[in-house]
């Protein structure tokens, strides 16, 4: 694999896990009890996104490790 494929697999992976993890701990305006003005009810009071992100790189980093190893082993 060279380094640019590997950094493509990895970017693939890195926006598949901030999928899975974006909706964890969410906490909705609505269900916060307060709704400004103009603003949907369904929006996060607090996203995080920040802490996200750097969950994201690391969980990606494992994944992306697994299937680096995985592509390595399956060429011998």
């Amino acid at each position: 694999m060279t380094w640019w494929a590997a950094l493509a697999v990895y970017f693939i992976i890195w926006w598949v896990v901030l999928f899975c993890i974006l909706p964890l701990n969410i906490t909705s305006q609505a269900e916060g009890g307060e709704v400004p003005a103009g603003t949907d009810p369904g929006a996060p009071v607090s996203p995080q996104l920040q802490r996200k992100a750097i969950i994201t790189s690391l969980v990606s980093l494992v994944v992306f490790v697994i299937v680096y190893a995985l592509w390595v082993w399956s060429e011998i």
